[in-house]
């Protein structure tokens, strides 16, 4: 299963900013090269990597691919408005993964940091 951690930061009590995520672990809804989820997963993270990157100036720390940690992405300044947006929409993807194909292989867990 995949578990993905959303940090939300504790200090901006109310307003529940996101600081970042952790993607762990593999579906298993098929086998490797054909996993849909797996694969839907990976593309959300990514663009969301790129995004951030590429459309603003925040900065971060980021890996992907290690061992079974498959994606960790922190903020670790000030988060504009534009990488708030981004990774609510990242949220959002998830989310309708987990709902659409159910917990079995995706729970989205949020945890204050």
């Amino acid at each position: 299963m995949i578990q993905a951690t959303v940090l939300k930061n504790s200090r901006d009590s109310g307003n529940g900013l996101y600081c970042g995520i952790v993607i762990e672990g593999h579906a298993d809804y098929a086998e490797e090269g054909e996993d849909i989820i797996c694969a839907a997963v990976s593309a959300l993270a990514i663009n969301f990597y790129n995004s951030v990157e590429t459309f603003t100036e925040d900065a971060f720390e980021g890996a992907a691919g290690q061992e079974d940690v498959q994606f960790d992405f922190r903020f670790t300044s000030d988060i504009s408005p534009e990488s708030q947006l981004l990774m609510k929409s990242l949220v959002l993807g998830l989310q309708n993964i987990e709902k659409d194909y159910g917990r079995s292989y995706i729970i989205i867990r949020f945890e204050e940091v």
